[in-house]
């Protein structure tokens, strides 16, 4: 995967920065795995704004990507890689033998014509799907189960992963992308390989036109609103707030602790980076 510059005939142009997409081997996305996918504008079904910039954006169809990898013991073939406008990741089409059709996410390196399938008899190998149990330690793997069946919850987006660092017992210790050592049940199934297109992080947006193609319209900070718009607004001439940063119904933000105290995962966190 690389990423190109533009020359630059205009300002936006000089730093902005986007994919080659030389690893998507097709642009027309299998028609029985898409559905439709209507605007919101960050609205509810009461019509009251729920989640502040967002609208407008390219219309697109929502791809259907099997997270659970439930086909046990039926392997399939990779047809193709392609572009996915939901989300970070590049995902592939599987075609399996018994005549189904499904899409995954694409782990790194795994090519057109490769050979996948899921369960405890498949080999160590990107792309199959494994339970915890029968995997090697230190290997890196993505799309990890938190209950069996539920389907991948952990290291989906682009470039991430997580790694078996330890067996005990009915649980397995996975280092988690945030350096986080959790215990998962051994029966959870969890992708061989790391999320592919793992340059998405160096890809410079250059303008703001390009946000709004992607749905995502202007935010205004804070300080610069009048009192009566926002808790940091006002002052005379120019401030920044005065006090501790806050959201627009006064709750702190910037750092402030926004998970529970008392939640029911605690007790399967061994080893966390940052005191809880």
């Amino acid at each position: 995967m690389g990423i190109k510059k533009y020359r630059p005939t205009t300002s936006t142009l000089r730093f902005r920065t986007g994919y080659t997409f030389e690893e998507i081997t097709t642009d027309k996305p299998e028609k029985s795995l898409l559905k439709s996918k209507p605007k919101t504008g960050g609205r509810n079904n009461s019509g009251r704004i729920t989640c502040r910039h967002m609208g407008g954006g390219h219309r697109h169809h929502y791809r259907i990507i099997d997270f659970k990898r439930d086909k046990i013991g039926i392997p399939a073939k990779v047809a193709s890689i392609e572009y996915d406008p939901n989300r970070t990741a590049r995902i592939a089409l599987l075609h399996y033998v018994d005549g189904e059709k499904r899409y995954i996410l694409a782990p790194e390196g795994l090519e057109v014509g490769a050979k996948v399938m899921s369960g405890p008899d498949a080999e160590i190998t990107v792309g199959n799907a494994i339970p915890l149990e029968r995997i090697p330690l230190g290997s890196v793997v993505h799309n990890i189960e938190l209950k069996r069946g539920k389907g991948g919850q952990i290291a989906r987006s682009a470039g991430t992963y997580a790694q078996v660092v330890a067996k005990d017992g009915d649980y397995v210790h996975v280092k988690m992308p945030s350096n986080d050592v959790h215990l998962i049940r051994k029966e959870c199934l969890a992708t061989i390989g790391s999320v592919s297109n793992p340059d998405h992080s160096l890809i410079k947006i250059g303008k703001a036109g390009r946000k709004r193609w992607m749905g995502i319209r202007p935010s205004v900070r804070g300080v610069a609103m009048n009192p009566v718009d926002h808790p940091m607004g006002g002052g005379e001439g120019k401030t920044s707030g005065g006090g501790h940063p806050v959201s627009p119904w006064g709750k702190p933000a910037k750092g402030g602790k926004t998970r529970k105290t008392r939640k029911y995962s605690d007790k399967y966190i061994v080893k966390a980076v940052k005191k809880r």
